[in-house]
């Protein structure tokens, strides 16, 4: 159970500091983020000997797509298009990309894919099923915090597809987006929803202030949105990975609505989830049918890569899940270093 904490009315926009590296890829690139672009050419360690899930590469890559974001503290903005740094991260987007390749089954059932997100995990499999019947309020924290590299995000990166589509999947897409943006109402949009949750949870709501803290599972998903968004060959996957979360959000968001009330959570904390429920419970039906439907109606061989999209998300949040459980079942912290009371 958990004290009522009370949101902070301070709104947090600035760009986030680099944290320490995790391995000779991501302190490469720290250490090329601190210098003037173009000044020297640096030495990238060679990418395949660190793995596409590991968290030199994933902590490398995260670094190399928040210039396309808000940027880093004390970083020239210059660098975003560097051409040496853009040959590095291309390095680090084939090595992740092919391991996600490599993981999936594939295929291009599309409509088969779709109707699998609509079944319920089984027994108490799933984080918001498992924090909803038994999950205990540290553990609620840590998981806000390994959300919150996405959710101070969480619209942003599919708005990259919106110059990429045309007709009716263009025009669905945008309607989705413009209630996740908040429907023309600031403190409407989610990102700053989930802000307002995280003060409400007691925990620092400063851009990706957790970054330090989140592992390589965390890191993942939201790379995979970047990769999927910044590249236009990949439309396709992005498009599949917004299915899988406007699919699953409803019964997901709705579980945690019984959890947090369960823990007596600050209002705000259930209000971010709650909004959740009742928006996406539409959204699925938009995407599914206008936005998907259009884009395979005119595009139908694009139809491997939102399978990909959907198989790619599917393993990246079972990945986290499972990372989750291992901890938690040992009574142990999930994250790098557990958030400060």
């Amino acid at each position: 159970m958990t004290a009522a904490a009370v949101p902070t009315p301070a709104r947090h926009h600035g760009a986030a500091a680099m944290p320490p590296p995790r391995g000779p890829l991501s302190a490469a690139v720290f250490d090329a983020l601190r210098r003037t672009p173009g000044s020297q050419h640096p030495q990238w360690p060679t990418v395949a000997a660190a793995g596409p899930f590991s968290e030199d590469v994933h902590l490398a890559l995260h670094l190399c797509y928040e210039l396309h974001y808000r940027g880093l503290r004390d970083v020239d903005p210059a660098w975003e298009w560097d051409p040496e740094l853009l040959r590095l991260r291309a390095q680090l987007e084939q090595e992740f990309l092919n391991g996600l390749r490599t993981a999936v089954a594939g295929g291009d059932d599309v409509a088969g894919e779709l109707d699998a997100l609509l079944v319920e995990p089984v027994g108490g499999s799933g984080t918001s099923r498992r924090l909803a019947e038994r999950g205990e309020w540290w553990q609620m924290r840590e998981y806000l915090v390994h959300r919150s590299v996405y959710h101070h995000k969480e619209a942003d990166p599919h708005a990259w597809a919106i110059p990429r589509l045309h007709g009716r999947a263009k025009a669905s897409l945008v309607a989705v987006e413009y209630d996740e943006f908040g429907a023309g109402r600031p403190e409407r949009v989610h990102a700053q929803l989930f802000v307002d949750l995280l003060a409400g949870a007691g925990l620092e709501p400063g851009y990706l202030h957790y970054l330090n803290d989140v592992p390589a599972p965390a890191l993942a998903l939201v790379n995979m949105m970047s990769l999927f968004g910044l590249h236009r060959g990949l439309r396709g996957a992005l498009v599949g990975h917004f299915a899988v979360v406007e699919t699953t959000s409803a019964p997901g968001s709705r579980r945690m609505v019984q959890a947090l009330e369960r823990m007596q959570a600050h209002p705000s904390c259930v209000h971010f989830y709650s909004e959740h429920v009742e928006a996406d419970a539409v959204h699925e039906q938009v995407v599914r049918r206008d936005v998907i439907g259009g884009l395979l109606d005119e595009e139908p061989e694009l139809a491997p890569d939102v399978v990909l999209g959907i198989q790619a998300t599917n393993l990246l949040e079972e990945h986290l899940a499972r990372h989750l459980d291992t901890a938690w079942d040992q009574g142990a912290t999930s994250l790098r270093r557990p958030p400060g009371e």
